[in-house]
């Protein structure tokens, strides 16, 4: 069974850090982009960050650029989202997702672009 299983949500205050993990089983998605989104309630799933297959290249929302880092460990199948510096207007559940193209270099924003996806995390940011 093909899972993406996510790790590392939970309370952070604002101006801290917390990192994110998303760790793939069932087969290798070492030849996809992977992607980071986020829904608040009421909201669209909303794009925050994006990898490409080889790793060379990384993509961010605009409201989370220069704050958050995504990563990937081809080794153990695993892709990170490093947040530092959250803010109040973070708070959401965190999804990763896996691009069903495969080695593609153009970077996909759009969910229905993603086909396998994680549990989702809560993450709570207290002002």
């Amino acid at each position: 069974q093909v899972q993406l299983v996510q790790s590392g949500g939970g309370l952070v205050q604002a101006g801290g850090s917390l990192r994110l993990s998303c760790a793939a089983s069932g087969r290798t998605f070492s030849n996809n982009a992977m992607g980071w989104f986020r829904q608040a309630p009421g909201n669209e799933r909303e794009f925050v960050a994006a990898i490409t297959w080889s790793g060379g290249s990384t993509y961010y929302g605009d409201s989370v650029k220069g704050r958050f880092t995504i990563s990937r460990d081809k080794s153990v199948n695993t892709v990170y989202l490093q947040m530092n510096s959250p803010k109040y207007e973070d708070t959401a559940v965190y999804y990763c997702a896996a691009d069903r193209r495969l080695r593609t270099t153009v970077v996909s924003r759009t969910p229905a672009q993603y086909d396998y996806w994680g549990q989702g995390t809560q993450v709570t940011v207290s002002s």
